[in-house]
Parts: C-alpha cells; sequence; structure tokens
C-alpha cells in the first residue's frame, strides 16, 4: 500500500482538481467519489476504479472486493485537501467515468432528457429518480449541471454507477427517438394535457426543463405533446426532481 503524507504531491494535488474542476473531469474522463456507501456502490457494479484512497485512521470492510484495485493511504492533512463533505468518512476512489457504446443506445425505449436543469442536487436526484423508475438512460442536454461534480453524484446515493448517463444534444435524440417511433413527451404549463390523461405505451422520452424558464422553445416544439402536473394547492409550482419522479413514474409502470 503506497503512504502519500504530502498535500504538495502530484496525485493530490490531481484528485484536489478532480473534485473541484468540471474542466478537469472532462479532460480526463475521471471523477472523485467519497463516502464509504459511493465507493461500495462503484465496487458492486464493477466500475473501473484506478485507486481508492483511505485516511491513516480508517479501515476498509473486510467484505469488500479490492483484491485488483490500488490502494493508497493518505494522512488527515491530506485527505482534507480533497475532502468536500464536512465532516469526511475518510474514504475516496478515482473512478473512471462509465462509457456507453451506441449499440446499447439503440436498445433504449424509457429516457429521461433533461434541459439545462442547473442545480447538482436537482441532476443526481433526477438520475436517482430515473434509476429507481427503471428507465433505461438519462440525457442531459446543453446547461445542465455536471454528473460528475461531486454534489451530483452524492444526491444520487449509487445511481450514477446503476444507470447510463449521456450528455448530448437534445434535439439529435428527439430526431432519433421520432424515427425509432419513441413517443416524446415535454412537461409546460400552455398547450398541455394531463398527466395521466396520456395513453401510455410502454416506450416513451420524457423531457423536464430548467428550473426557472422550463424547457427550450424549439425543443418543446418537437414534442409529440406536453403535459403538466396540477397543483392542489396555492404552491406555484413543483420541485423539478419531484416533478420529475412524478411523471416517471406515470409513464413507466402499469399500476396507475
Amino acid at each position: 500500500m503506497k503512504r502519500i503524507e504530502s498535500p504538495q504531491n502530484s496525485l493530490v494535488k490531481y484528485w484536489k482538481k478532480l473534485a473541484t474542476t468540471r474542466k478537469e473531469r472532462d479532460r480526463s474522463g475521471e471523477f472523485l467519489i467519497e463516502g464509504f456507501h459511493l465507493v461500495e456502490e462503484a465496487i458492486k457494479n464493477k466500475s473501473e476504479i484506478l485507486n481508492i484512497i483511505v485516511r491513516e485512521d480508517v479501515d476498509i470492510p473486510s467484505n469488500w472486493n479490492i483484491d485488483n484495485i490500488y490502494v493508497v493511504e493518505v494522512t488527515a492533512q491530506v485527505a482534507n485537501e480533497f475532502a468536500e463533505t464536512e465532516h469526511s468518512q475518510g474514504i475516496f476512489a478515482q473512478v473512471k467515468q462509465p462509457t456507453v457504446s451506441k449499440e446499447e443506445q439503440t436498445k433504449w425505449k424509457k429516457l429521461l432528457l433533461v434541459d439545462a436543469v442547473q442545480d447538482p442536487g436537482n441532476i443526481g436526484t433526477m438520475i436517482r429518480t430515473a434509476d429507481a423508475a427503471g428507465i433505461d438512460a438519462v440525457i442531459l442536454g446543453k446547461g445542465c449541471a455536471d454528473p460528475y461534480n461531486p454534489k451530483t453524484v452524492r444526491s444520487t446515493q449509487g445511481s450514477i454507477f446503476h444507470i447510463p448517463v449521456v450528455r448530448g444534444d437534445l434535439s439529435e435524440w428527439i430526431d432519433s427517438l421520432k424515427e425509432k417511433a419513441i413517443p416524446v413527451y415535454g412537461t409546460a404549463l400552455e398547450n398541455a394535457v394531463l398527466y395521466h390523461q396520456v395513453k401510455k405505451e410502454g416506450k416513451f422520452a420524457l423531457i423536464m426543463g430548467n428550473e426557472g424558464s422550463g424547457i427550450d422553445s424549439d425543443i418543446l416544439a418537437k414534442t409529440d405533446a406536453n403535459v403538466i402536473i396540477p397543483i392542489m394547492g396555492e404552491a406555484e409550482s413543483l420541485n423539478v426532481a419531484v416533478a420529475t419522479g412524478i411523471v416517471l413514474y406515470y409513464f413507466s409502470t402499469d399500476e396507475f
């Protein structure tokens, strides 16, 4: 086991960049995760883990299968350089961002498309919700928060390792889905029907939009239909992640 004691070590500086800058995550195709639950999920889902980093006072659980994973021990001072949580559990992993083949993408029939949702917590919760609802993949369009931002990853609660998350041009995705006869639904306040009035077909793509301005009008113009969730009380609107859960579960299940 390698041990690092200096915050000036080049690896430590790199891990700090992974934790703090999207530019470095995009350039390297890697990201840093923190905490026992996330590291365990990465191991269980056979993610490509480059290093497990453990603070000197922390023990790695004996039931973890880490025989082929390189482990680095660090001092508390070093761990504080890249820890993102206030009360860090002292265990981290440097992980490769997963990739998805074009062949696999052609099999997707239930998708969540996200347009310019900027809050990492919302993006993470939407990924987690899509995973729970049995969605095939999440497509993040222009203006969305980084799915590998530490706050996003924590909000997914491990779902980032369960469901494919792809960044792309939503307009192109809509065109491709229509060629496959997969209906595309937007969410809007005008020219929309109640979500539960739409007949379910077993395959669909749902678009959710920016927290304040909703879905871009050019994207909205391409949908097959737009849906709305009724507001029963006096709240002006629902949080985008909550709204996502309501509509996704309707379209993805036969129970209601």
